[in-house]
């Protein structure tokens, strides 16, 4: 509902503001006055007047400028003081994303979101779940004789991620875990002593980790989901492949975990029942 604010009221606010906008710049009437284009006087009126009345928009629009605030703020219409473009910088950015075990970018988030709820969609498997064997075969091809190197960096990354205190939910497409267990489209060529051995580590630290681990399966004809991670109420991440966008404004970080509250709720398979999914596919496929 839209709250009306007394002109009296928006009138002080703007005074105490604009005072508070010059204190902390370090500008001082006169200095303010030019940048603005007015008469010191103007200026002098502006934060000893009573009364409700408020400047034009124009006068508004230049002491703002001057004093590096957004106009809605001084005329207490938001929160935030930062201007339009330094708040869009802040709120949301777009960083590469590099082809790699160790992510110094991701693992900072991760820091950050030490505590909170972390909830994540995967573009494979999730890496923090994979066997050395699963990870060689996956990245070997990037990372060359590194690899071993980069394991071994990652899963000490990995194990601080497991000490955070976070919980962690995840929801995996099914066509994800069918292709991984038979081998198919993405995993093509993945040899079955990995894959079993893959299973059975996703058995072990499911069964050790549960329910600060909690693993939701949608079926992908129903619900889809780009490959996305919230971090808590703090930030949301959507992965594009090459880059990640992050987003840092409250009400897109909420619509994120809104959406995957969403994929939570029409998931085919619960928490509870990942283990014998795991155990249904690998009697299918014979590991």
């Amino acid at each position: 509902m839209k709250v009306i604010v007394d002109k009296r009221d928006r009138a002080g606010l703007f005074r105490d503001r604009m005072a508070q906008a010059m204190a902390e710049k370090g500008i001082t009437q006169s200095g303010l006055a030019r940048a603005a284009g007015v008469d010191r006087s103007t200026i002098s009126q502006l934060l000893a007047g009573a009364g409700a009345r408020l400047p034009n928009a124009q006068l508004v629009a230049e002491c703002a400028a001057a004093l590096a605030v957004s106009a809605d703020w001084l005329l207490g219409l938001t929160e935030r003081p930062e201007r339009l473009a330094e708040l869009l910088a802040t709120s949301l950015t777009m960083t590469e994303a590099p082809r790699a075990l160790i992510d110094e970018t991701i693992f900072g988030w991760h820091q950050e979101a030490a505590g909170y709820k972390i909830r994540h969609v995967p573009a494979t498997l999730p890496d923090m779940l994979k066997t050395r064997a699963m990870l060689r075969w996956e990245y070997e091809p990037q990372l060359g004789r590194t690899v071993d190197q980069a394991i071994g960096a990652s899963e000490d990354r990995l194990a601080w991620m497991a000490r955070s205190g976070s919980d962690y939910e995840m929801a995996v497409a099914l066509h994800e875990i069918e292709a991984f267990a038979r081998a198919e489209s993405y995993y093509r060529g993945l040899p079955a002593e990995v894959r079993s051995g893959q299973i059975a580590r996703l058995r072990d630290l499911y069964r050790q980790l549960y329910p600060g681990l909690r693993i939701y399966v949608f079926d992908a004809r129903r619900v889809f989901s780009a490959p996305v991670t919230v971090f808590g109420p703090l930030l949301a991440v959507l992965y594009l492949g090459r880059h990640y966008i992050a987003f840092r404004d409250r009400v897109r970080v909420q619509g994120f975990a809104q959406h995957f509250d969403w994929l939570v709720r029409e998931a085919g398979t619960g928490a509870r029942d990942f283990p014998a999914l795991l155990d249904r596919l690998a009697a299918e496929v014979g590991l």
